[in-house]
């Protein structure tokens, strides 16, 4: 049997709490290098690129991340079929069924590949023989997902159960099961018949949209709308707001896996983590001779089996066992790895606490580049800002603050009301209150600058755009 082209479907939407300190909404794990120089949805896109008669990704996002993941996408040289944004989060179900009828457009035979970003496949051959095996199946008109091959009784995950054979590689669900208590778990694994739900799966786009259609029309006819409404933003897809935030909020597990007659699961043992906590990445990562799993500045003495993370500076571990110790510039995670799940607990109450670490690092990055907070006091705050070459900020005013830019090092344009000076390093410019302002990096290394506000307020929100390349309304 030929098989049609293979079209993966990324899905990056998610927010990893469990991964916190170093996950935050604006940076979640999955733009994160949590295992190596990479960031968690460069090494999935890098590994479905190596599969046969694969297209070029189509990536479903939260629109808050849109530039960092063209960013990402760019430094690994992939160009994306598309990145749609999503204006909210519906989980899984609308997601796919965005992609789904996307690609049916392209191709009315398409075959899609719904990959999360931030799962880990340490075995890609083995991969790419179950993603063989599942393409097969799902051209004789199965919804197929793959189930991880359960080593140990896990109650985090959900388990599939299988059913009746298909061919050699591939059976029927039999059932879908929520996660189970601990015995119950260890029944499945010693009976060789449950795997661990991935949440990975490919069929026909054609084939999935009839099955919503039948299964759960709400979804399809909301999503339908919100794509004929989308609209082109620069590389993105934006879907439109009104329709896709009334669509209801399901996973494809519910809305269709676990209703549907054609479901069928492909057993695969590839070397799967979903990487959901902390605990997973030290299971996942190089160890020394005591098992500490280390990263950054880390000196460790009398220390055993510890994952420690050092991201801004010097981390000492002395005589202590199975911790996890993650430490970012403005927060630091102490406890224990068999409390790892627990650590979404600490992201509630920061969320109650109406605080901001949850949300954002002490970098916080923009189209143009990033700043990074240096040090602030009453009526002043001091950041170190770069600046992409090539790159531009909009041009805005403040009405509550001036500032003062001194260039590090790089070329900078600035445009300050009618006039505009180049400036180089060591040089520097000031920036009244009322003044409409662009600062721009017309060369080809980075700009940095040190930027001094002052001023009765210093809020982010205090900015009135004019132009912006971007296209940002806030």
């Amino acid at each position: 049997m030929t098989i049609p082209k293979i079209y993966p479907v990324i899905l990056s939407g998610g927010s990893g709490t469990r991964l916190w300190p170093l996950s935050r909404a604006a940076m979640p794990k999955q733009l994160l290098p949590l295992l190596s120089a990479q960031t968690m949805l460069q090494e999935t896109v890098q590994r479905v690129a190596s599969l046969p008669n694969v297209a070029a990704p189509l990536v479903i996002c939260n629109q808050e991340h849109r530039f960092m993941i063209a960013e990402q996408l760019r430094a690994i040289d992939v160009a994306a079929q598309g990145i749609v944004l999503e204006p909210v989060g519906r989980n899984t179900a609308p997601a796919i069924a965005v992609a789904a009828l996307m690609l049916q457009r392209t191709d009315p035979d398409a075959l899609m590949l719904v990959l999360p970003a931030d799962h880990l496949i340490g075995d890609p051959a083995a991969f790419a023989l179950a993603v063989e095996h599942a393409a097969t199946v799902a051209q004789q008109g199965y919804l197929t997902t793959f189930g991880i091959v359960a080593h140990t009784p896990e109650t985090g995950f959900g388990y599939i159960q299988q059913g009746t054979a298909i061919t050699d590689h591939a059976y029927q669900v039999q059932a879908f099961v929520e996660k189970p208590a601990r015995e119950i778990a260890e029944q499945y694994v010693a009976s060789g018949e449950y795997y661990w739900n991935s949440g990975m799966f490919l069929f026909r786009a054609d084939d999935l949209i009839s099955e919503l259609r039948r299964l759960s029309p709400d979804i399809l006819d909301a999503c339908i709308q919100a794509l004929e409404l989308a609209k082109n933003d620069l590389d993105f897809i934006r879907l439109d707001p009104a329709a896709f935030s009334a669509c209801p909020a399901d996973s494809i597990d519910y809305a269709v896996m676990e209703r549907t007659t054609k479901a069928a699961v492909i057993p695969a043992d590839i070397d799967w983590s979903d990487i959901g906590a902390w605990s997973a990445v030290w299971e996942a990562s190089a160890k020394d001779t005591q098992h500490n799993a280390i990263r950054g500045d880390v000196i460790t003495e009398d220390a055993n089996r510890n994952l420690i993370r050092a991201e801004s500076r010097l981390v000492v571990a002395l005589g202590v066992d199975d911790l996890m110790i993650i430490e970012t510039a403005d927060a630091v995670l102490v406890a224990p790895k068999d409390r790892a799940q627990d650590v979404k607990l600490i992201v509630d109450q920061l969320k109650a606490l109406k605080r901001n670490e949850h949300l954002y690092h002490e970098r916080v990055y923009r189209p143009w580049g990033w700043y990074e907070g240096i040090d602030s006091g009453d009526r002043f705050q001091v950041k170190r800002i770069m600046v992409n070459p090539g790159a531009k900020l909009s041009l805005q005013m403040h009405h509550h603050r001036a500032e003062h830019w001194v260039v590090v090092s790089g070329t900078a344009i600035v445009v300050r009301d009618e006039e505009s000076i180049i400036l180089t390093e060591n040089q520097s410019t000031y920036i009244p209150l009322g003044s409409k302002h662009r600062l721009e990096n017309p060369g080809k290394v980075a700009l940095h600058l040190i930027e001094v506000q002052s001023g009765a307020y210093l809020g982010e929100d205090d900015i009135v755009r004019y132009e912006d390349i971007y296209q940002r309304n806030a």
